[in-house]
């Protein structure tokens, strides 16, 4: 391929006189005033470097001022000793590091961060599964079943969260839910007002099923989207080999799609993992705390027992969990290209 590329360029690059020379351009003198130096060329092409920082510097402000600023904030906060005595009376009490020994000695902080890796994965992976199952469908419908399909997934993605919180919470009531009453008909007569919120397992099932619901429509419609710019002529190539549905999705679809695949997943253990109102919503992370994830826990100890620098240092220790988690998956997927480049 780089040896067709390079034979094209020097086809395509202009004929020289002799010695290499440039051809003469006709008009005597004035001929060679149109050509500019190789001083000029880099003196005109530096302000063009710095144009790309300089359309970035409003957005890398806007990020300093919005989110940097809180930041910093944080961490000062979390390195103080700040409850209602304290904020009433205007107090600064340093407590240096004792809000980050006393969580990491702590046995429910590292339950709690456990759960919630345990949490982001398995909510991930069906997440994954299932929106490359719809993906791939919407791929093979006709055109107006796949335009019914589509608006229902973007209305179902365009909801806010708290409403599709309060419809789940009223799909799976106790007395007057729908999934009770369905369950019910069908002969489990024993689920007729069966509590989804009275365990951990329970409460955890109904609050995935709301996650992976929400997630969906963006992992299908993407990869939908993804597929239309495969070749066709792969998957005749494919199929004229002998290669059926899972040899195909394997052997054409999943490699072309693999940086898709990498991206979504990404944004999928940031969103799972960082995700608060449908868990505080369904439940408060109950019963008894049993289902608080890191950002729960953190709004529980720093707003809802007041202990402000407690909650802070809650806080940034949830986004240095994420940072971790991130890093090691950037790290495999870094390695895998790597390997792929090598074994090209």
């Amino acid at each position: 391929m780089a040896v067709q590329l390079d034979d094209a360029a020097d086809k395509a690059a202009p004929r020289t006189g002799k010695g290499d020379a440039p051809p003469a351009r006709r008009g005597g003198r004035g001929a060679g005033r149109g050509t500019p130096s190789v001083g000029a060329r880099r003196t005109a092409s530096a302000p063009a470097r710095r144009t790309p920082y300089l359309l970035l510097l409003p957005a890398l402000l806007a990020t300093a001022v919005f989110l940097g600023w809180p930041m910093v904030r944080n961490l000062l906060l979390s390195f103080q000793n700040l409850n209602m005595k304290e904020l009433i009376q205007h107090l600064t009490d340093w407590r240096g590091t004792g809000n980050y020994q006393e969580i990491l000695g702590s046995e429910q902080f590292w339950r709690v961060t456990s759960r919630t890796v345990v949490f982001t994965a398995v909510n991930v992976v069906l997440i994954m599964v299932l929106g490359v199952l719809i993906g791939l469908l919407l791929a093979r419908l006709g055109t107006a079943v796949r335009l019914v399909l589509s608006a229902a997934l973007v209305l179902a993605w365009a909801m806010p969260v708290i409403a599709a919180t309060t419809v789940f919470q009223w799909l799976f009531d106790s007395r007057y839910g729908v999934v009770n009453w369905v369950l019910d008909r069908l002969g489990w007569h024993s689920m007729a007002h069966y509590d989804w919120v009275g365990s951990q397992l329970s409460t955890f099932f109904v609050i995935t099923v709301l996650i992976v619901w929400q997630s969906l429509p963006f992992v299908a419609l993407n990869l939908y989207a993804a597929t239309t710019t495969i070749p066709k002529e792969l998957y005749e190539a494919a199929r004229m080999d002998g290669a059926g549905t899972w040899k195909v999705f394997t052997s054409v679809t999943f490699p072309f799609l693999k940086p898709f695949f990498l991206a979504t997943t990404f944004l999928e253990v940031i969103w799972v993992f960082k995700a608060f109102p449908q868990i505080f919503a369904i439940n408060q992370g109950g019963p008894d705390r049993l289902t608080e994830t890191l950002p729960i826990y953190a709004f529980t100890e720093g707003v809802g027992n007041l202990h402000f620098g407690m909650g802070a240092a809650i806080s940034l220790l949830t986004i240095v969990v994420l940072l971790a988690m991130t890093a090691y998956y950037l790290r495999l997927t870094f390695k895998q290209e790597q390997q792929e480049e090598n074994g090209l």
